[in-house]
């Protein structure tokens, strides 16, 4: 594969990464009722738009049309996932282990993706760190809620 190919998919794998986390705090963040936990997720939501930020920003330096969102698929099955676990179980309780799920995950993508992308773009690189440093963040953060 092209060295720009490679690049766009790493680019793609970083940002489907926090578009999954934008739409998880969107679709679950109405079912909330704990103000704290409310808090939480969108001071979440604020940094993940400005790591999606950063990717458009780096995708339009490098001329890097179209960066994939996630497919209709699986957005329908997040979307779908979460309204059928917090159909029966609304508690704050339940709500954080979800989002801890969803942050764990995102974490351990993180960690795939960056060994097999090595030495692809620095800059890359730099956002999944920030990533991969926000997910711990937001594990540590939404720990104290399962209590």
């Amino acid at each position: 594969m092209e060295n720009n190919e490679l690049i766009t998919e790493y680019l793609n794998a970083i940002y489907q990464n926090i578009r999954t986390a934008i739409q998880s705090i969107e679709d679950i963040l109405p079912k909330v009722k704990d103000d704290k936990l409310k808090k939480e997720l969108a001071n979440e939501e604020d940094k993940y738009l400005a790591l999606e930020k950063e990717c458009e920003l780096f995708a339009k330096a490098e001329k890097i049309e179209g960066i994939k969102d996630n497919n209709w698929f699986e957005k329908a099955r997040l979307w779908s996932s979460i309204n059928m676990s917090t159909m029966t179980d609304k508690t704050t309780r339940h709500i954080a282990e979800l989002m801890l799920i969803g942050s764990f995950m995102g974490y351990l993508t993180c960690i795939k993706d960056q060994k097999d992308h090595e030495n692809l773009s620095k800059e890359l690189d730099e956002i999944l760190n920030n990533l991969k440093s926000f997910e711990r963040q937001n594990i540590e953060n939404l720990i104290p809620f399962l209590v």
